[in-house]
């Protein structure tokens, strides 16, 4: 227990799933948390559900997508906390699945404004506090979908591999200031991957069949666990690392291969 106390954290995304998990996780260890999300009304309902373990928790508007959002929700943490002594990236929000040949180069620009440029403008406004203390934990949401080339999702596997790139150079470059930046791949049961499960459920039958483990994490004991790990004092003497949250999944590969027609829908 405590093992954040005295620590503030800014969470994007984190009014549902993984964001969520990670923000309940954090609490529970003593930290003060910032919710920032597009969702109003989900972003309110998370920072109360955090309150309610009993520690500082506070919601800020955030579209990642946005620089001033974004700048606005590491002020808006500074003012509240002090600091952003943990930055957690794990903010997505993109098109549905869809073939590569039908992708659209606005959808790919938005991907890679949400999920990479999003991230890049986090990162940097939040390294002059953490260089100042030399101290910080950055931990970047990744995913398997960009590492396994999982099918159909091109724009959204762009993006989080564009991530991976960055992250390990800001680690290389931010280390001697005492700011430790890492890779999160989860595979968890989240809002968004039971969407999909439902309208497929023999996908998730395929998945679970082939998983090492036989199921998809949990957002707030698995993922925020191993989040917790990286946003810690254990963690001192680690970075540019991708660690895959996944049960074992990444060895073998998950059997994530959804139905798609032939032909583009509308035409």
């Amino acid at each position: 227990m405590d093992r954040l106390k005295g620590r503030s954290a800014l969470i994007t995304g984190a009014g549902s799933g993984i964001g969520r998990g990670v923000a309940r996780r954090f609490a529970r260890e003593g930290a003060r948390v910032m919710i920032a999300e597009w969702n109003d009304d989900a972003g309110r309902a998370a920072a109360e559900e955090v309150r309610e373990l009993g520690v500082e928790a506070d919601f800020v508007h955030c579209d990642v997508g946005d620089r001033t959002d974004i700048e606005g929700a590491v002020r808006a943490t500074i003012d509240r906390f002090g600091v952003v002594d943990v930055l957690v990236n794990n903010a997505w929000s993109g098109a549905p699945m869809a073939r590569f040949e039908w992708r659209t180069t606005e959808e790919m620009e938005a991907a890679f404004r949400v999920g990479t440029l999003g991230v890049f403008w986090a990162m940097q406004a939040c390294f002059p506090g953490m260089k100042d203390q030399r101290w910080g934990r950055i931990i970047n949401l990744c995913s398997l979908n960009g590492v396994n080339a999982h099918m159909y999702t091109v724009h959204y596997n762009m993006a989080k591999e564009a991530v991976r790139a960055l992250s390990r150079t800001a680690a290389r470059e931010w280390a001697r200031h005492g700011v430790l930046v890492n890779i999160l791949c989860p595979a968890a049961m989240t809002e968004a991957s039971k969407a999909v499960f439902e309208k497929q459920p023999e996908m998730l039958e395929a998945v679970e069949a082939t998983h090492p483990m036989g199921r998809l994490g949990d957002p707030e004991e698995d993922i925020g666990s191993a989040a917790l790990f990286l946003a810690s004092e254990d963690c001192r003497y680690v970075t540019g690392n991708t660690l895959f949250v996944d049960g074992g999944s990444h060895i073998n590969g998950a059997a994530w291969a959804p139905e798609m027609p032939e032909e583009k829908p509308g035409r």
